[in-house]
């Protein structure tokens, strides 16, 4: 088993910031790639952000410039640095990772952390 924790979701006004945390832990041998994505009310999950093993970023073209992923291989622990928010980017968002353990590979989904851009 593997849990995803998501934390730093909230409440912010339009240019504001906030970080987004999501924990790793259970039985991994190694992460891959991991990622964060988004799913606002009345739409598809889109991705967001990824990072690979290897701290290579991607990132969805609304958020480029303002939101920035890293991770921290020794804590299992990827990161979503968001500043200039906006109301578009208000939505659950979900952390997912790329998981090999003694069972396989596989992929693996936080349960979501809110974030809301309003005034």
């Amino acid at each position: 088993q593997v849990q995803l924790v998501e934390s730093g979701g909230g409440l912010v006004q339009p240019g504001g910031s906030l970080r987004l945390s999501c924990a790793a832990s259970g039985s991994i041998v190694r992460i891959n790639t991991m990622g964060w994505y988004r799913q606002a009310p009345g739409k598809q999950r889109e991705l967001v952000a990824t990072i690979t093993s290897g701290g290579s970023p991607n990132y969805a073209d609304s958020v480029k410039g303002r939101f920035t992923i890293s991770r921290d291989n020794a804590k299992n622990t990827a990161y979503l640095q968001m500043n200039s928010l906006k109301p578009e980017d208000t939505a659950v968002y979900y952390c997912n990772a790329q998981v090999e353990n003694k069972y396989g590979k596989f992929g693996s989904w936080g349960r979501g952390t809110q974030v809301t851009v309003s005034s």
